[in-house]
């Protein structure tokens, strides 16, 4: 009789503890429901944000490739506009000196114009008188020539004159006179100077033959050219061989 009231009782608690165990297994299934509940609405709710998110990322990617393209169209635009003003500031520079140019020449052609003006005569006569003052002076360039031919045929003729008149007549040469050996003969000791009638060169006219400061020989002149002259080493006066490129000086220069 007790062990089946001991049996009664062992099942009773047993089953309490199983109703107790179904209780709480129960509310750990719906506490695990519910948790499921939230992650996937969880889930849904991130799906969703992801989609928005995707669509976002695109439409904004899709907005920075035109940004992309819109500027580099600006920067090709800006570059354009950039290179047009630097060719139009040059081409306003040009004119700008261009305009300088025209004004300065206006400037002098209204001055020019008041000098003709102020002289009383027509521009015709002016350019006679033009016309005229060039054939003068070409006449006066002429006449020098002349001159200056005559002058030395008068100094040419006065210097034999004198050579034959006056015993021992030393021919006076132009102080400022100089030249140089061009060719040297030592063998008949004669030589060419670059010494003529145009630099004032006379007959019997005495040179001295120098190298670098040192006198080398006395030469007297024999005959005379227009640019050069050939003359004769003096015996006694050779201190040593004359050689091209000596240079020579009156050796009595005119006072």
């Amino acid at each position: 009789m007790l062990f089946r009231i001991c049996l009664i009782a062992a099942i009773v608690f047993g089953l309490a503890v199983t109703g107790l165990n179904l209780s709480m297994v129960k509310g750990k299934i719906e506490a695990l429901t519910e948790e499921r509940n939230h992650e996937h609405d969880v889930r849904v709710e991130t799906e969703k944000t992801l989609a928005s998110t995707k669509s976002e990322l695109k439409k904004t990617t899709a907005e920075l490739n035109t940004t992309k393209q819109t500027l580099a169209t600006t920067t090709d635009e800006r570059d354009k506009a950039v290179a047009d003003l630097a060719s139009q500031t040059k081409r306003a520079d040009k004119l700008t000196e261009d305009l300088k140019k025209t004004t300065t020449e206006r400037d002098d052609a209204q001055a020019n114009l008041a000098s003709y003006v102020s002289t009383g005569y027509t521009p015709p006569q002016i350019l006679a008188m033009g016309k005229e003052y060039k054939e003068l002076q070409t006449a006066i360039k002429e006449a020098a020539l002349v001159n200056k031919a005559q002058a030395q045929h008068i100094a040419r003729l006065t210097n034999e004159l004198n050579i034959y008149k006056i015993a021992e007549y030393i021919v006076p040469l132009p102080p400022t006179a100089k030249g140089k050996v061009l060719v040297a003969d030592p063998k008949w000791n004669f030589v060419v100077l670059s010494f003529g009638e145009d630099q004032g060169a006379l007959a019997n006219g005495e040179l001295l033959v120098n190298r670098n400061g040192k006198l080398v020989a006395k030469v007297k002149i024999s005959s005379v050219q227009k640019e050069r002259c050939v003359a004769n080493v003096i015996p006694g006066w050779q201190l040593g061989e004359v050689l091209e490129g000596d240079q020579v000086i009156p050796a009595h220069p005119a006072s």
